[in-house]
């Protein structure tokens, strides 16, 4: 059984699970009932929920925590493992991504894979957009919103859903 904690962000209800000791996934505004026995709270949840704060305060640039990377696999661990290096502040484009792969054909793919990121912001999925700079799919339950509000937390400017 997965355990796990709730905390209200700016972006909405932020739910993060637990397998053993790490982080195993992350939801973003979806109201998600956990029961009695899901519900804890350990050296792990305490610094995930601190280290969100301050990020969303602006005060934390990277995040130290313990992620779970069993359940990753194949094309969506380079994926991901990539886009765990982008720096706070920074974009990449999906094309940049399959590039950085040796797979320039495989942007779409890269989407895909992003688009099934079970660890959001801390694997920050929202720091990639389209070569034309537009905002597309983010998994929080407010999509472009969360991830336009993501985007100008990290200092750049959003103009109709397209970096400006």
């Amino acid at each position: 059984m997965r355990q796990g904690n709730q905390f209200q962000s700016p972006i909405g209800l932020v739910t993060v699970f637990l397998t053993g000791d790490v982080i195993s996934c992350v939801r973003i505004g979806e109201f998600l009932q956990l029961s009695d026995r899901q519900q804890m709270e350990n050296e792990v949840l305490t610094s995930c929920r601190r280290q969100f704060e301050e990020y969303f305060a602006g005060h934390r640039k990277t995040f130290d925590l313990p992620l779970d990377w069993k359940t990753i696999s194949g094309f969506q661990f380079e994926v991901l493992s990539l886009t765990r290096r982008i720096p706070f502040g920074e974009v990449r484009t999906y094309g940049d991504i399959a590039r950085d792969l040796g797979k320039p054909a495989a942007s779409r793919a890269v989407g895909k894979a992003l688009g099934q990121n079970p660890l959001p912001i801390l694997i920050p999925c929202h720091r990639v957009v389209a070569a034309s700079g537009h905002l597309t799919g983010f998994s929080a339950a407010d999509g472009i919103t969360s991830k336009t509000w993501l985007l100008q937390l990290e200092g750049h400017r959003i103009v109709a859903e397209k970096l400006g």
